[in-house]
């Protein structure tokens, strides 16, 4: 057994075990032995009476040794699952062939009697002789043991290309100077990111940790990683699970039996987006490796490299071409041949990583030794003029240094490459030499791979990685663009509400659990309870209302109209736009007013936010729970969704059915329920709701915002303690996130405090759903996360002279930022990453004539004007520039 194996011999048949394609593909490559667990053996009977049935030959079909010895495996593992008839010669003749080898093309995999004459003959035995039982004939005819032995080469495989190709196409993005910020991917913490997305994107940037040489060139071939690598890591898990299964199920067969076309079916729906998966990584992989060439800085060694690349590396065309080959074998059901077609295409996709590796080495080799060489050269002429500090002025040399964890990888490589300084080769002998180096590294045959995956695992499941917690499922972090929408929607927000009268409020983030508890129905199971620390049982607030109703009774208020933006908390299942942690923003108007004037006033905030807030189209439902009742003792909100639960008759619920589809225009609907003869005007409760709603409807028409609102008679919010008009705002553009707005009118709340009553309405803003369809609508616009309108660029070291320069403008009112460093074109990038619109530069030269230059970033224009003058001149451009 080669080192760094950890298989040396493999036990079939064992108790509680379980066959592995690990397993399956050590024994195929010769890496391992195969055992029969002696406990099975003992249940077999050397004796079983044979088969009768008359077995036909078909055309021979041959396999590669490797995909042979898979074969035999697999077949072995279902002999001693099935072991009813199964005699103890075969078993133990293929554990025998596979210890022993055999030569490729021996054994014919195409029938039953073609397999077994040709493996009996290759134990100098005869099968007219030896036979074969029922049992056994029944585990070779329905094991579908080549295409699972085949699948499970696949399998171990692609899980190891898997990780290969992450730890090279991180080394791709340092040798190419490559933008990362496309990694810098955020679990949206709604339950509906791409896990496998986000995991890849997580293990480059711990790769890249540390990394002075990834920088600023914009690649599809980068930002792409985490969805391409993703997609090929979710598929190879999905593949690994079906082996699992497949490998160690026991042979079932019905009456008419199934063969292996029931299986070869499975397996094509299985394997089918292994090799879309396959051909779309190495096409990433291929563009990578043109990237590295581009950015070659000599364009003759550019030039040549891109020559050699282009002869001797697989194309697109030949990776289009295999999944062709893929393509046409699963339609005409030769599952055989689409197996084997995948783990070609595999093995071209390997050869091209390769290559993407041999360059990114090559690359970062050269780039290594250009900067030796600067370095010496700076030291000559350092020491031509006499600096006796050479040796530090040269350590304080910016120096160009890997990630911890691709240095690692790296220098792993490099000892299987053995290469020397001064190797005689030269530079594109060399390159072809490291990928069939390479390509026999990366092939997981070779023993030394297992070190390499293994470190690359380490190195993301290391203490680096505790640098990249998970978030609670449920919950979120906000990028500074994020924020910036965020910020400016709360603006908004804030203003609408203010300009209604309404004041501040804030209440604690958790409530005694006696206050929160009865007032939401069958929600009130999603109230997060916390420990008990200090003899009170307290809960995290669920909404916003209830601690506004206990603080309104606590200090005896019998007017308030208040606005809050907090967050709430509830023990829900995360899902599009729902989350366990979330802002909440509400309006509430308590006391006693004028009939239906609060709720006109409430929802006229709600369209106005809405419009303010430039989401795009939607629509306000509303309706009246007195209307509910019409009829019925039980409550629609409750029965709606539960009508065979509660037992209904049918009578019942056919008149439900027709209740709740009502809806149309508010004034129209309206009418209709009030003509004569209407149901709703049988009932006292109902007759009040009507009236209340004529109020309600005209006010909103004569306010112009009524064709916002629909009347629908279905709508039934659920939680308890809404009494009269409830209502919920819905979104209608593309962006899925259900109810973004909800409330209604609450009159008895309060009074369950223990105090008088309060009559309350209110209307909830679901923010975070806002959020996504504002992020939604700007993904595609270059978000600003700051509101700089200068920065102050000190060209030096005086820090001194930042200070009191951009202290003048913050004086001045003014948003400002500085950089002190020697570069000015460090200065200006970071201006034009963060937007800025204008710059002040003052080098050495500036301040000893007494100026500034003013930099117009867009324009790309300058213009010098006294020291003194700065700011007046800063605020006369920026005023101009003010719509």
């Amino acid at each position: 057994m080669a080192a760094g194996r950890e298989i040396s011999v493999v036990t079939v048949g064992g108790k509680g075990s379980s066959l592995s394609s690990a397993s399956v593909y050590a024994i195929a490559n010769g890496l391992a032995q195969a055992r029969i667990d002696s406990s099975f053996l003992d249940k077999l009977s050397p004796n079983h009476p044979l088969s009768s049935i008359q077995l036909q030959i078909s055309n021979p079909r041959f396999l590669n040794l490797e995909e042979s010895r898979a074969s035999l495996v697999v077949l072995l593992n279902k002999l001693l699952l099935y072991n009813v008839g199964i005699r103890t010669v075969l078993p133990v003749l293929i554990a025998e062939t596979l210890n022993r080898g055999f030569a490729p093309e021996t054994l014919d995999f195409a029938s039953v009697l073609g397999f077994l004459d040709s493996f009996y003959r290759l134990n100098d035995m005869k099968f007219e002789e030896t036979g074969v039982t029922d049992g056994e004939l029944v585990v070779l005819e329905n094991s579908s043991s080549t295409l699972d032995g085949i699948c499970a080469l696949l399998d171990y495989s692609s899980s190891a290309l898997s990780t290969v190709a992450d730890a090279v196409a991180a080394l791709s993005c340092e040798a190419s100077k490559a933008d990362i910020s496309g990694l810098n991917l955020l679990d949206s913490g709604d339950g509906f990111s791409i896990k496998d997305e986000i995991a890849v994107a997580n293990d480059m940037k711990i790769l890249l940790i540390g990394s002075k040489l990834v920088g600023r060139v914009d690649s599809e071939a980068i930002s792409e990683l985490p969805k391409v690598h993703g997609s090929f890591r979710e598929v190879v898990r999905l593949v690994h699970s079906r082996m699992r299964v497949e490998l160690n199920s026991m042979v079932k067969v019905g009456k008419l039996g199934y063969g292996s076309s029931g299986s070869g079916k499975v397996l094509v729906t299985t394997l089918s987006p292994l090799a879309s998966s396959l051909r779309f990584l190495g096409e990433g992989s291929l563009s990578r490796a043109k990237l590295i060439v581009e950015s070659a800085s000599d364009d003759d060694l550019r030039s040549s490299l891109l020559e050699v690349f282009n002869r001797s590396c697989p194309s697109s065309e030949s990776l289009k071409k295999g999944f062709w080959l893929i393509s046409q074998a699963a339609f005409e059901e030769d599952y055989v041949n689409f197996l084997h077609e995948i783990n070609c295409l595999l093995v071209r996709v390997r050869e091209v990583v390769s290559w993407e590796a041999a360059l990114a080495l090559l690359l970062l080799e050269e780039s290594e030794s250009n900067e030796k060489t600067q370095c010496v050269t700076s030291s000559k002429v350092d020491i031509n003029k006499g600096n006796a500090n050479v040796e530090r002025k040269n350590e304080k040399k910016k120096k160009k240094v890997l990630g911890k964890g691709t240095d690692l990888i790296r220098q792993l490589i490099k000892e299987r490459l053995q290469y020397e300084a001064g190797d005689p080769l030269n530079i594109f002998a060399l390159l072809e030499k490291w990928m069939q180096d390479l390509s026999s590294f990366f092939d997981p045959k070779d023993p030394e791979l297992d070190t390499l995956l293994k470190k690359v695992r380490e190195i993301v499941e290391s203490n680096e990685t505790r640098r990249l917690p998970k978030l609670p499922k449920g919950t979120r972090d906000f990028a500074k663009e994020q924020m910036a929408i965020r910020e400016r929607a709360f603006s908004i927000i804030v203003e609408v509400f203010k300009r209604h009268g309404a004041t501040a409020l804030d209440t604690p983030a958790f409530e005694l659990r006696e206050t929160l508890m009865g007032k939401y129905g069958e929600d009130s199971k999603l109230i997060y309870d916390l420990a008990d620390q200090g003899g009170e049982l307290c809960s995290l607030r669920y909404d916003l209302t209830v601690p506004f109703a206990r603080y309104v009774a606590m200090n005896g208020v019998t007017a308030f109209k208040r606005y809050q933006i907090a967050k709430v908390y509830r023990r829900d299942n995360p899902s599009k736009g729902r989350y366990r942690e979330f802002y909440q923003c509400d309006f509430d108007i308590a006391g006693h007013y004028e009939t239906m004037g609060p709720d006109f006033e409430v929802i006229k905030v709600l369209t106005e936010l809405l419009d303010e807030l430039n989401i795009g189209d939607y629509e306000i439902k509303l309706n009246h729970r007195k209307l509910l009742d019409v009829n019925c003792d039980i409550k629609t909100y409750v029965f709606v969704h539960k009508v065979e639960e509660k037992g209904l008759t049918v009578e019942i619920a056919e008149r439900i059915g027709t209740f709740v589809k009502k809806r149309g225009a508010p004034l129209e609907l309206l009418a209709d329920l009030k003509q004569e003869g209407s149901q709703f005007l049988e009932n006292n409760g109902s007759i009040l709701a009507l009236n209340d709603l004529e109020i309600l409807f005209k006010a909103l028409e004569r306010s112009q915002c009524i064709d916002k609102v629909i009347f629908d008679l279905s709508l039934a919010r659920g939680l308890d303690y809404y009494t009269g008009v409830i209502f919920e705002a819905v979104f209608k553009g593309a962006t899925q996130v259900g109810s973004i707005a909800a409330g209604g009118r609450y009159d008895n709340l309060i009074g369950m405090f223990g105090t008088k009553q309060v009559p309350a309405v209110g209307v909830s803003l679901g923010i975070e759903r806002v959020f996504t369809i504002m992020e939604q609508l700007q993904k595609d616009q270059a978000t600003r996360a700051t509101e700089t309108q200068v920065l102050v660029g000190i060209l030096g070291d005086d820090l001194s002279q930042a200070a009191e320069l951009v202290s003048e403008l913050w004086n001045a009112r003014l948003k400002a930022e500085y950089v002190v460093s020697k570069r000015v074109m460090k200065q200006i990038d970071r201006a034009k990453e963060s937007r800025i619109p204008w710059m002040v530069i003052v080098g050495e030269r500036e301040q000893n004539e007494g100026v500034a230059r003013i930099k117009d970033i867009e324009a790309n224009k300058e213009e010098i004007v006294p020291r003194g003058n700065v700011v007046e001149e800063l605020k006369r451009r920026l005023n101009s520039m003010s719509p």
